[in-house]
């Protein structure tokens, strides 16, 4: 599937549920990003996101701080040189965007499992290793 059928199947909710695993949720994320600016990306990919969980009877499916974030952190790496043409090749040279425990770096656990988190972005906090399941014994940040 093309890159242009890719996106057009995903905004008319007409893309398999098969095809749209966390590897199309990046993809459609990078193809946003590459075809204008991070606002105009993010509000794209965030009315496909609850467009197509609605239609596929799973409206509570969205997530904004992991759509968000993960928005931010493909933008990142785009503006980082990362502009390659095609999207294997993008996904090739940042294969860590594929483990779904990457925000594991930016939030912990419990974060990103509450009802905030879910409806408004939330910012995180950054920590060269991921959190444990089940949180940090209190640091003194809080989210």
């Amino acid at each position: 599937m093309t890159d242009a059928e890719f996106l057009a199947a995903l905004e008319s909710c007409t893309l398999p549920e098969t095809e749209f695993d966390h590897r199309g949720h990046l993809r459609a994320a990078w193809l946003y990003l590459r075809g204008g600016s991070f606002p105009e990306a993010l509000a794209r990919m965030s009315a496909a996101l609850k467009r197509y969980s609605a239609h596929m009877g799973k409206p509570d499916r969205y997530h904004e701080t992991i759509t968000v974030a993960y928005m931010a952190v493909i933008n990142e790496r785009l503006h980082a040189g990362g502009t390659r043409d095609s999207w294997g090749d993008f996904l090739h040279d940042n294969p860590d965007l594929a483990d779904r425990r990457l925000l594991t770096h930016y939030y912990r656990p419990e974060t990103l499992a509450s009802a905030t988190a879910r409806n408004v972005f939330v910012l995180g906090e950054y920590q060269e290793r991921p959190y444990a399941a089940g949180g940090p014994a209190d640091s003194g940040h809080a989210l």
